[in-house]
């Protein structure tokens, strides 16, 4: 990474080089404050990261790490549409161009459903096989996107990933309902689909129980951890401004300890997917771990810089107040004691 203090984690496969992780961190940069120039970051880190898989985890997270560094927004803007095309891969259907912008909507809320049915016969191909209806939650920048990988309830009650065209005349978005100070460039309000044409991607409960799933978990974990260094580079300045000023470098070294134990944590479930150690239920107490683990670290960092550089950056360094709203509301994918306690009992499980 090119943040003011980085670990010196060894990553499987070396991760990416130094002019691959400046380039992804200077086109963020520069995309800031865009949504439509956000995506267009996407075509770049596709090329640039390659899809997450085994053999290409190190070079995937650092990837996000390195979008994130440069702005958390970006990151967080291209880091679901490359899970959607590995998801893609993964299933064996063709992935699309670079004209293609996906979101995944797999989460699910009290009262919001969405149900698919058959449309018609099964042997009728040239009909749209199946069809989705309801209201989806959290659906980032369902307005700005044309496509969607999208979880929906089917008959026989199992959970099946499909894709839609949100383009589609059956589908409302409602990105007026999106408030947040943090994030605020990424609506992430519900949708409702009437009626909209829908292609299955794998068989029912295959989204869920795939390898993958866990580790498109770790990706948002690498964002959040390159969205700290930012914070970190602000707290080395400010000890630089005050090199005899104890509480500063306290900060700065508190701070680039917790950034180190990070990076580590995503590091070691990236040898732990290229090893073929993170499949099933250990693949999935890994990635809650590194989860809660950069989560934790992370909110210790951002907290720490808010105190330790007072109220003015807040008013007037747009930069760094946008990193620590984006981060403060970014980790809340992770749900803190409720994943806690998801971890332990894989942990009684036998899972690690």
């Amino acid at each position: 990474m090119t943040g003011a203090v980085t670990a010196s984690t060894s990553w499987p496969g070396g991760g990416l080089d130094g002019a691959e992780v400046g380039a992804l961190r200077a086109a963020a940069a520069d995309a800031a404050g865009s949504v439509e120039r956000a995506l267009e970051v996407a075509g770049l880190a596709r090329h640039t990261i390659g899809p997450l898989e085994q053999g290409n985890a190190g070079r995937f997270f650092v990837g996000l790490g390195a979008l994130a560094d440069g702005d958390v927004t970006v990151a967080r803007v291209v880091e679901p549409h490359l899970d959607a095309l590995g998801i893609l891969a993964q299933a064996g259907m063709p992935v699309p161009d670079d004209a293609a912008r996906f979101g995944v909507f797999a989460a699910e809320a009290p009262g919001l459903r969405l149900d698919a049915r058959r449309a018609g016969p099964a042997e009728s191909p040239e009909l749209p096989a199946w069809r989705v209806t309801g209201r989806k939650p959290w659906c980032s920048l369902a307005s700005r996107l044309s496509d969607a990988l999208l979880t929906a309830h089917t008959p026989s009650g199992e959970r099946r990933l499909f894709r839609v065209s949100l383009r589609d005349p059956g589908v409302t978005t409602n990105d007026e309902l999106w408030v947040s100070r943090g994030m605020p460039l990424v609506p992430s309000g519900p949708i409702d689909l009437a009626d909209v044409p829908a292609e299955p991607v794998g068989e029912a409960g295959w989204y869920l129980d795939r390898p993958g799933f866990a580790w498109g978990g770790i990706g948002v974990a690498a964002c959040w951890w390159g969205g700290a260094i930012g914070l970190v580079d602000a707290l080395h300045a400010h000890a630089e401004r005050k090199p005899d000023s104890e509480l500063a470098l306290a900060a700065l070294g508190a701070s680039a300890v917790d950034l180190a134990a990070a990076e580590n944590a995503v590091a070691e479930a990236a040898r732990a997917i290229e090893s073929g150690d993170a499949a099933g239920r250990r693949g999935a107490a890994i990635a809650q771990r590194v989860r809660s683990t950069v989560r934790g670290r992370v909110d210790a960092i951002r907290t720490r810089a808010v105190a330790t550089l007072g109220p003015a950056p807040l008013t007037v360094d747009e930069p760094y107040l946008t990193r620590v709203s984006d981060l403060e509301l970014y980790v809340q994918q992770d749900h803190g004691e409720r994943d806690l306690a998801r971890l332990g009992r894989l942990i009684l499980d036998g899972a690690l």
